[in-house]
């Protein structure tokens, strides 16, 4: 496989992810994109997406974050490939590219939440050696 896995840091390469994450978050909106990215970054986060032929087809969005349960970890918000190119092994790419970069910067683990109903991401995450630990609850205003 020919790809680059790249770290977004321009707001064109940001802005360059966007289709890619409007796929898994369909209420995103292009013009508040770039501004909330840049927001996150204040909490540590960052992309990182895999470039093929110029165009970007999966991204992860992730953060590192300390707790008294875990430690310091590599936490991931987004990880998503375009519909089109799912099952050429990118976000298996990213994940290692994420797990190695957790172990390099001291981290105790990586941790991530994911909908009920994103079979084929279970998959990947439990061949990646992630466990079932738990489960997200929110209280949304």
């Amino acid at each position: 496989m020919n790809f680059a896995i790249l770290i977004a840091n321009t707001d064109q390469e940001i802005n360059s992810c966007f289709s890619v994450f409007k796929e898994l978050r369909p209420t995103l909106n292009y013009q508040e994109f770039l501004p909330q990215v840049r927001r996150q970054e204040s909490q540590s986060y960052q992309i990182i997406a895999i470039r093929q032929h110029g165009e970007i087809k999966s991204v992860a969005g992730f953060r590192f974050c300390e707790f008294f349960a875990w430690g310091k970890v590599l936490y991931i918000d987004d990880l998503a490939t375009l519909s089109s190119d799912r099952g050429h092994g990118y976000a298996s790419s990213l994940l290692a590219w994420l797990i190695e970069y957790a172990k390099t910067e001291g981290c105790k683990g990586v941790h991530l939440d994911s909908g009920y109903a994103r079979h084929a991401a279970h998959r990947l995450y439990l061949q990646k050696g992630f466990r079932l630990s738990g489960h997200h609850l929110s209280l949304e205003f």
